[in-house]
């Protein structure tokens, strides 16, 4: 069995997630824990056993020289780190999304190809088997598709000190909007052609050039059409939290909400009740010709478990030398479509992907 050397850069949320996930999994060894944070570092070093912990990612990286670089920072950093990675000669998994510009994720993808080393984009929704059935239903759906997704969070105490540091950066609609239209490309296996967006700022907390609240609506080449809407803080609306629905000429797919979710719990962000499948096929007396089907999701993974399975992928890809071009593409395309959607927010002009 080989073993794979991995620096876990990043002790929040993900970046814990992701460190139980490789200290399951046999193949893989943490060799290091990086974080600006001591306290999260040592409390994530004391949980897994005691392992060595590293301020400075630049020295960490260096004095470990492990196979794999594990980013789970601020999205700002991801970049600067995913390439200093590459260079030193390591595999990458970063969380998404990649870069903060579409020229410099094109960088990166092409510079992961050079050295032959693999370059993982964290998409958790790829993995989860809810999601998947719902996209393999809206794929039976015919066309064109209306796809209709949110994932608005009320935050407040360090969830909110969270999300206002994720603002330094980059809008919600950029930041969780990649999972959702990434969603809506597999669905269609259409090009997508032109993206326009709202949004409103409603915090004096944040940036004054940036927005807490946005939607985006994206059309593509067969007639499909989506929108996507985000929205971070303590004024967020609890009841907006849970929309994810596809109609088509056939009918329509909807992941219905669990009971008694909450929109800041991470958990409930991946988290499905079940599927409702509707018919449109009408009967002679113009009634419905068939009920509603549900299938049962009560199986599914829980958040670490789905890191668990991003990380059996990346596995899986060093293992069995997968071709990751068509990942990492539709990586960069669903953060083009998102930082079109910025750019049509901030211009007031829908935006060309043509």
């Amino acid at each position: 069995m080989t073993k794979y050397s991995v620096l876990v850069v990043g002790c929040g949320n993900m970046g814990t997630s992701h460190a139980r996930a490789y200290q399951k999994i046999p193949n893989f060894e943490i060799v290091g824990l990086v974080s600006r944070n001591p306290e999260s570092r040592n409390k994530l070093s004391e949980e897994l056993g005691g392992l060595p912990t590293f301020s400075d990612f630049e020295s960490a990286l260096a004095d470990t020289k492990p196979d794999v670089v594990s980013v789970n920072t601020y999205p700002e950093t991801h970049a600067d780190y995913v390439r200093k990675s590459l260079l030193a000669k390591a595999h990458v998994f970063v969380e998404k999304p990649l870069a903060a510009t579409v020229e410099e994720a094109w960088e990166l993808a092409n510079l992961a190809e050079k050295l032959n080393l693999k370059l993982v984009v964290g998409y958790i929704l790829r993995v989860h088997p809810a999601w998947r059935k719902f996209v393999e239903v809206a794929q039976s759906l015919g066309k064109p598709l209306v796809m209709r997704m949110n994932l608005n969070q009320q935050s407040c105490g360090y969830q909110w000190e969270t999300h206002k540091n994720l603002m330094n950066s980059m809008s919600p609609i950029v930041d969780c909007g990649v999972h959702y239209v990434d969603i809506m490309c597999q669905m269609t296996g259409a090009k997508p052609i032109r993206v326009s967006a709202i949004g409103a700022r409603l915090s004096d907390e944040i940036a004054s050039d940036m927005y807490n609240f946005g939607q985006l609506q994206i059309t593509f080449d067969d007639g499909s059409v989506g929108w996507y809407e985000a929205g971070w803080g303590p004024m967020i609306s609890e009841t907006a939290f849970f929309i994810k629905d596809v109609m088509g000429p056939k009918g329509s797919v909807s992941i219905v909400e669990k009971n008694h979710q909450e929109s800041s719990n991470i958990e409930d962000h991946t988290k499905t009740g079940r599927l409702q499948i509707h018919h449109a096929l009408l009967s002679k007396d113009g009634s419905f010709d068939k009920n509603d089907e549900f299938i049962s999701t009560k199986d599914e993974p829980s958040h670490d478990e789905l890191c668990e399975l991003e990380q059996l992928f990346l596995l899986d890809a060093l293992e069995k030398k997968i071709d990751l071009k068509e990942h990492v593409t539709d990586a960069v395309r669903s953060l083009q479509i998102v930082l079109a959607a910025d750019e049509a927010f901030k211009t007031g002009k829908t935006v060309s992907l043509t």
